[in-house]
């Protein structure tokens, strides 16, 4: 197979080259938002039960991300360091890169599977599940973690097909999936009348063909990259190496699901409507995010390739095309739904009680996400340049330094809207000292690579 289309990745020019790497895999992300986005939209106008079972669902949502989180150590820790090692032209450590980060995957999945099910009820109640919302949360993660090794498998290897210089095979993968689960929801869950346990069977069938689809072509003779059996032993320097890196995304993903307990926890003891609109609020808060972390995994190939080539001025100007289209994203979407609310709540939800809290309380939410943008383009230029401990901090410092003790601290003195404003305070904080580490700290790590050339 050719190489021509990594060895594109150091040659082209930049503003073209992130817009063909970072939109397939934007839309891609955009489309994978529709996974969880139409199971919501679905299930919470179920005639009767909408409000009560889009917030059992709601409170998956912390243990559906913890799961898919141990995909990140993989996908984004993983996948640059192949991309540094094809810029450096060692083609076998990056087939072993991926052999590993494959094996590690199907551990990952039995894991995190067996877990789910022997302490599913005590851990949904803790994320806020009540006597009414219960049911439908283990009606839910009981069929979802069947496809647990499918989530692992597609989310974790697709990365991969993107640092070959592929970022419309990787999209395809994603969009594959979100399409039969958009067709198959409505399906399972009103025409088969199966409720909450057809919307989390579409999303396993459509996880099932994305996965198929990422493995396929990472054992075809078209990718540049194939997955091997003869580099699936692992090796303890590699493991490493990927867990090393591949601990801030996790941290990143995973501190997510923390803040679903501690919120949720928080939010039930003033009533389920709060937890219906968190399930709201947080969705909202994936059209932004979600969309960044498409951008990141078009954008990371290119700065980890050009890292690994010892090509300073290419990871410089690949950055500040980043931060400008980052920010710029971000502060417009947030500034959009913050001004409409209630059209973000309508979109979800036919009751008033839930449009109208969702309606006060996201302005709040979200007020603190309006500069984020700058953060997920530095955070992931650590990520792409390899730099792990610095990672490692920021991943941290938003979630667990600053926001779960805001968000315990707060309420006392504030009620319910503390929890909300915690959200806020806490993302504005973060990614102010995220960019001021940033801005100290790229200058040494380019003159690192500049002593090595």
């Amino acid at each position: 197979m050719s190489n021509q289309y990594e060895e594109r990745l150091g040659t082209d020019r930049m503003l073209p080259l992130i817009f063909r790497m970072a939109l397939p895999a934007v839309a891609a992300q955009f489309v994978n938002l529709l996974y969880n986005i139409v199971d919501r939209i679905y299930i919470g106008h179920i005639p009767g039960i909408g409000t009560e079972a889009l917030a059992g669902v709601g409170v998956t949502t912390s243990i559906v991300i913890l799961i898919s989180a141990f995909s990140s150590i993989v996908g984004a820790g993983g996948a640059p360091l192949a991309a540094m090692a094809l810029g450096h032209g060692d083609r076998e450590r990056a087939g072993r890169i991926l052999g590993n980060g494959f094996v590690l995957l199907v551990i990952f999945t039995a894991v995190t599977s067996l877990l789910t099910w022997i302490f599913m009820e005590p851990v949904l109640l803790m994320t806020g599940a009540s006597e009414k919302t219960l049911p439908y949360a283990v009606d839910y993660l009981s069929v979802y973690i069947l496809g647990t090794l499918f989530v692992e498998l597609s989310t974790g290897l697709n990365t991969f097909i993107n640092s070959q210089g592929r970022p419309a095979i990787a999209m395809l993968s994603v969009v594959i999936g979100a399409v039969m689960n958009i067709v198959l929801d409505p399906i399972f869950i009103f025409v088969f009348d199966m409720g909450v346990k057809g919307a989390a069977l579409a999303t396993v069938i459509s996880q099932a063909v994305s996965a198929f689809w990422v493995v396929r072509f990472l054992t075809s003779q078209k990718a540049s990259l194939r997955l091997e059996k003869r580099y699936m032993k692992l090796s303890k320097q590699i493991v490493m190496t990927i867990i090393g890196l591949g601990v801030s995304p996790f941290i990143m993903a995973s501190t997510e699901s923390l803040i679903g307990f501690v919120l949720n926890g928080s939010l039930k003891h003033f009533g389920d409507i709060h937890v219906s609109a968190l399930a709201i609020l947080q969705s909202a808060l994936q059209f932004a995010s979600v969309p960044l972390t498409g951008f990141a995994q078009g954008f990371i190939p290119i700065v980890s390739y050009n890292y690994g080539h010892g090509d300073t001025e290419r990871v410089k100007s690949c950055f500040r095309y980043v931060v400008t289209i980052m920010f710029s994203f971000n502060f417009v979407l947030m500034l959009l739904m913050i001004l409409f609310p209630s059209l973000v709540a309508s979109v979800f939800s036919s009751n008033e009680l839930l449009i109208e809290t969702v309606s006060d309380v996201l302005p709040v939410f979200l007020a603190g996400m309006t500069i984020f943008g700058l953060q997920r383009a530095c955070q992931n230029m650590f990520v792409a340049l390899g730099q792990a401990k610095i990672s490692i901090f920021i991943a941290l410092l938003r979630k667990v330094i600053l926001l779960v003790p805001l968000a315990l601290i707060l309420p006392r003195f504030t009620g319910v809207m503390g929890i909300y404003a915690a959200e806020a305070i806490s993302d504005a904080t973060a990614a102010i000292i995220c960019t001021v580490i940033f801005f100290v700290s790229f200058p040494k790590i380019l003159g690192k690579i500049k002593g090595n050339v």
